[in-house]
C-alpha cells in the first residue's frame, strides 16, 4: 500500500481543518514554515492509521511535529508499556527507541509492532547482556534482579522483575528485602538506594543524554535566571540531582508544572521534553539546556510513514526469550496497578 504525499492545500478541507488543529497547540515552538512542510506528512500518517487499524504511541523525548501531530497516545516508558496492554489497535507503532518497541511486543504478542527506524537504540541497553546478568547471578545468589527498562528483551528474561524511573522506588520496596541488583543505569540505582535504604548492586550503565549534564550548568542558569526551579530526571549524575528542586521521571516532571506551575522551568532532561510540556503549559517559561538524544532523533514523520506503508520494521522476539521478559515486564505492571506512570 502506497500513499501519495500530498500538499495539504490540495487535500479535502476536512483533512486540513483536521491537520491546522492539530497544529495550533505548538505554534509557539514550531514555526509555521516548517509545519507547511510536515503538515502533509501528518494528514497521510494520519489517514494511513485508520486503513491500517493502527496506532502511534510516542514518547516524551519525541519532537513536537510528531508528539502532538501524529501520536494517538503518549506518555513516559511506564505509561506507554500500559497503553500497549490496553489497545485494541492490530498495528502498534513506536516513536520512540528499540526497547519499548520491544516492550511493546512483549505485552501485544499477536499484534504487529513496528519501530520506524532499527538505528533507534539506547545506551543503556548496549550497556549490557543477559550473559552479564547471569554472572551477577552466580556472583550474588539469591539476590533478586530489578531491571530497567532500558534494557533489551534478552536481559529482562534474566530478571526477577523490571522497573522504570516512574516506579523504580516502588518496585524495589514490593520486594521486602535488603539488598537488590539493580541495572543497568548507575546514577537511577543510586537515586534509588537513597530513596529506599536498600544497599543496591550497581552496574555502571549510562544514559548518553543525562550523564552530560554537570552541576556548574545547572548553577549558571540559577544565576541567569531569578527564581527559575529545576527539575532533573533521576538519570542524571548524582551531583546534578543535589542541584535540583525536582527529581523524577518525564511524567512525574510533566505533573509537577501542571500543578504547580512555575514561572521558570530548568529541565534537566532530553530537549523535546521541555517543547512538549512547554506546549501544555502556556505561560510557563522553559529555559532549554537540554542534551538531544540521537537515538530518539533518529525517529522521523517521513520515516513513520513508510513504516505504515511498507509495514516495517517488524519488531520479533525469540520465544524462547518472551515468555520470561514479559513476566518480568508484568511483574512491575502489578506493582501499584492503577496508580499511574
Amino acid at each position: 500500500m502506497k500513499l501519495d504525499l500530498i500538499p495539504l492545500a490540495e487535500q479535502p478541507r476536512e483533512v486540513q481543518d483536521a491537520t491546522r488543529a492539530r497544529y495550533e497547540p505548538m505554534k509557539s515552538i514550531v514555526p509555521e514554515v516548517e509545519w507547511d512542510l510536515y503538515a502533509p506528512y501528518v494528514a497521510a500518517i494520519n489517514e494511513l492509521k485508520k486503513q491500517r487499524n493502527a496506532i502511534v504511541l510516542a514518547h516524551n523525548y519525541q519532537t513536537a511535529e510528531i508528539f502532538h501531530g501524529v501520536a494517538d497516545l503518549s506518555g513516559d516508558s511506564l505509561a506507554l508499556a500500559r497503553m500497549a496492554v490496553d489497545t485494541d489497535a492490530d498495528v502498534i507503532v513506536l516513536a520512540g527507541v528499540h526497547f519499548m518497541a520491544e516492550t511493546a511486543k512483549l505485552l501485544n504478542p499477536d499484534k504487529t509492532v513496528l519501530i520506524p527506524d532499527l538505528a533507534a537504540g539506547c545506551s543503556l541497553a548496549d550497556s549490557i547482556t543477559g550473559a552479564d546478568v547471569r554472572l551477577l547471578r552466580e556472583r550474588y545468589p539469591d539476590t533478586p534482579v530489578v531491571t530497567y527498562v532500558n534494557t533489551s528483551a534478552e536481559v529482562k528474561a534474566e530478571s526477577d522483575i523490571c522497573c522504570t524511573s516512574s516506579n523504580a522506588v516502588e518496585v524495589v520496596e514490593s520486594l521486602g528485602v535488603d539488598r537488590v541488583i539493580f541495572l543497568p543505569d548507575e546514577f537511577l540505582g543510586t537515586w534509588v538506594a537513597k530513596q529506599t535504604g536498600v544497599d543496591v548492586i550497581l552496574w555502571k550503565g549510562h544514559c548518553v543524554v543525562h550523564e552530560r549534564f554537570t552541576p556548574e550548568e545547572i548553577r549558571r542558569f540559577r544565576a541567569a535566571y531569578d527564581g527559575i526551579e529545576v527539575l532533573a530526571h533521576p538519570e542524571c549524575p548524582p551531583e546534578v540531582l543535589a542541584e535540583a528542586d525536582y527529581v523524577g521521571s518525564t511524567s512525574g516532571m510533566s505533573r509537577y508544572v501542571a500543578e504547580t506551575r512555575p514561572a521558570k522551568v530548568l529541565m534537566v532532561t532530553e530537549c523535546s521534553m521541555a517543547d512538549n510540556v512547554a506546549v501544555e503549559n502556556p505561560g510557563v517559561e522553559m529555559v532549554r539546556p537540554c542534551n538531544i538524544c540521537p537515538y530518539m532523533n533518529t525517529i522521523t514523520l517521513p520515516k513513520i510513514l513508510d513504516s505504515l506503508q511498507t509495514m516495517t520494521h517488524e519488531v520479533t522476539i525469540d520465544p524462547a526469550v518472551a515468555g520470561r521478559a514479559r513476566r518480568a515486564v508484568e511483574r512491575m505492571l502489578e506493582v501499584g496497578r492503577g496508580t499511574g506512570g
